[in-house]
């Protein structure tokens, strides 16, 4: 009898550790899954999304009509997120994405770069805006092109210059402080200079849309007008910005 009852209380205690462990491995197994889906999620990131005018549609104007801003944020760029996102549908940081460009599908080359582009260029525009750039940017422009006139040119000339589709930039191409080197070009389509394919490269500070959707129900054919008219609303302040932390 005193056997029966080692062995019950062996078999019983044992049954009882073996049940510990499994609870012990299932919570422990729980956690990992836990993990696992939290640095999926993080993997994953969350959709791109198509920023707000930080003015009114009409805000631009006589400059850039109400509904060229309409059409160009609401259906153009609008596209560029919806196709960036069923292309990328994890998500991602644009311009992580855009400076490995190679390596994306041509899908993510039209769409990632129409989606930074345009976001930049709504920041780089305001009523109000227009005259020459004050600060460290209006320093550097005068150094290096001599003239905020000569740099006005040049700048324009990137632009009409730019055969069919494209942008004008203002790039730093190198540097820092006030050694930081600027450089004027353009890029085809919705390519930009932040892309590893790009013949022009650098950090973006000034864009300008030679689309014909940019200025087409306005200006028609007249690109050169366009461009003369844009001067007008350039926010040379957050360009200044862009300069500064560049």
């Amino acid at each position: 009898m005193e056997t029966n009852r080692r062995d019950f209380i062996k078999k019983s205690a044992a049954l009882t550790v073996a049940a510990m462990a499994t609870t012990a491995l299932a919570k422990s197994l729980n956690k990992v899954n836990d993990i696992l889906d939290k640095e999926e999620l993080i993997q994953a990131g969350t959709p791109f999304t198509l920023p707000a005018l930080p003015y009114g549609y009409d805000a631009l104007e006589p400059h850039i009509d109400k509904m060229t801003m309409e059409i160009h944020h609401d259906k153009h760029h609008k596209a560029y997120v919806d196709n960036l996102n069923k292309a990328l549908p994890g998500g991602g940081k644009v311009e992580e994405i855009l400076a490995e460009i190679s390596k994306q599908p041509i899908a993510v080359r039209n769409n990632g770069g129409g989606h930074y582009n345009h976001s930049l260029f709504w920041q780089l525009m305001k009523n109000g805006g227009g005259g020459a750039p004050s600060g460290a940017l209006g320093d550097a422009i005068k150094k290096q092109f001599e003239s905020f006139e000569n740099f006005q040119k040049l700048f324009s000339d990137a632009g009409s210059k730019r055969f069919g589709s494209g942008w004008a930039w203002l790039v730093v191409e190198s540097g820092s402080g006030a050694d930081k080197i600027l450089k004027i070009g353009s890029t085809p389509n919705q390519d930009n200079p932040l892309m590893d394919i790009s013949d022009f490269k650098g950090k973006p500070i000034l864009a300008l849309d030679v689309w014909e959707h940019a200025y087409y129900l306005k200006y028609q054919n007249k690109r050169a007008d366009y461009m003369t008219s844009w001067w007008n609303v350039v926010n040379w302040d957050r360009a200044n910005e862009l300069f500064v932390a560049a």
